[in-house]
Parts: C-alpha cells; structure tokens; sequence
C-alpha cells in the first residue's frame, strides 16, 4: 500500500468498509490510506498526505472530531510504552504553531512501535 504496510490494531483491524464511511468526503481526491487502526473507539488514519485522528464522543458516538495533522506540520513526536504499574502508553506529537502537543491515550496491547514508524515514515518522507 505504498508508503505504509498493512493494518494493526487493538485486539481487531479497523473494518474497511467502516473506515470507507467515516472518511467520505474528508480524504482528497487521490489520497491513499496507508495505514489505520482504533484504540478503543478513537481512530488513527495514517494516508500518503496526512494523518487524521478520529476521536469519537460522547455516550452514542454520534459527534466527531477529525484532526487533520499534514506531515509536514508535525515537528517531533514521542511515544511512551506502558511500564509496569501503568498499564497505558502516550502518544505526543507537537504540531507547528500550537504550544501544547496533541496527546492521545493509548491501551495496553497497542502496537505503539507500528505508531512510531508510521509516524517516523510520514514524517521523513
């Protein structure tokens, strides 16, 4: 799939044809996921331009949130694994022009090592 390989995830891929409808008029015309998977609820959406966070809330889920995060924006990122006592990983990603990092949670069993060079490929490119 070009610039990324396959699909990873918390205990299940993130459905295509779910993917396919929540991303219906948000990716341009050309743009190729690469590269998505669901932490929970939210979804990390990796394409050939961009990621995208899709950060589902309240109880029904029916309101949304997509950030659109241009690679070219992000200026570094971290990843910090689970530890013994702390069952959750943190994703950071500091984005030019905003002051704090955009953080995201991520459970126990994520492949935060796949977010890492996911991210390091967007970023590098």
């Amino acid at each position: 799939m070009g610039l990324f390989d396959g699909l990873l995830g918390h205990e299940s891929s993130v459905d295509p044809t779910d993917l396919a409808q929540r991303l219906d008029g948000v990716l341009i015309d050309g743009e190729q996921v690469g590269l998505a998977f669901r932490v929970i609820r939210d979804v990390f959406v990796f394409t050939d331009k961009r990621l995208i966070l899709i950060d589902v809330q309240g109880i029904t889920g029916s309101k949304v949130d997509y950030m659109s995060v241009p690679y070219r924006a992000i200026t570094r990122f971290s990843v910090e694994t689970a530890g013994t006592f702390d069952l959750d990983s943190e994703l950071k990603i500091w984005v030019s022009g905003a002051e704090a990092p955009v953080t995201k949670t991520l459970k126990k069993g994520t492949d935060v090592r796949g977010i890492q060079r996911a991210l390091a490929a967007g970023v590098l490119r």
